[in-house]
């Protein structure tokens, strides 16, 4: 059972379904929250303090739960899977008070579809390898205006996957791990 890596709920245990979900590993949530925080202190960014994370296709809500643990004001998580739902819901139970999550529950797509109540200052986007439209996803959050100029987008996408990049987005970062690429944008 994987648990949360940093902030006040280190070391809490979050229950993850085996078949449906591939979740973040330790190794590359530590790298993503490192990489994040180190580009908002270069930046003179706060990524947490009264901010949002958008968790698309959220599984467990491994990230999105690490971002409660370290400050972050709000997650909301867009799930769609049913049993999973429930699973996302309890983890979110374990961890957050009631107005510090909302769980969307709808195809990725039409769950960023929407006004968030909180500027997300991060968006995190792991699909099932190589089954979701990822460029359409970003071009969905440009056109709704989700991302501001602050905004970092996370892609956990498969090594070899190739995503079509909207001009309006720089890739600042990307990382392999294994099977897996990390692509941050802004």
């Amino acid at each position: 059972m994987p648990s949360i890596i940093g902030g006040k709920y280190k070391r809490t245990k979050i229950e993850v379904p085996i078949k449906l979900v591939r979740p973040t590993s330790a190794l590359k949530r530590e790298a993503i929250f490192s990489i994040l925080e180190s580009y908002a202190l270069q930046n003179s960014i706060d990524i947490y303090e009264n901010k949002s994370i958008i968790d698309v296709y959220a599984g467990s809500g491994l990230i999105g739960l690490e971002a409660i643990s370290r400050g972050m004001k709000k997650s909301y998580f867009i799930e769609n899977n049913e049993s999973v739902f429930n699973i996302l819901k309890n983890n979110c139970n374990k961890i957050c008070k009631t107005d510090e999550y909302e769980i969307i529950f709808e195809r990725a797509i039409n769950g960023i579809n929407r006004v968030f109540e909180i500027k997300p200052s991060l968006i995190f986007i792991d699909p099932p390898y190589s089954k979701e439209n990822i460029h359409l996803i970003l071009l969905t959050i440009l056109k709704n205006n989700i991302k501001f100029r602050d905004t970092i987008i996370i892609i956990e996408t498969e090594r070899k996957e190739q995503i079509v990049i909207p001009e309006s987005l720089i890739v600042f970062k990307e990382k392999i791990y294994g099977k897996t690429k990390l692509l941050f944008l802004n």
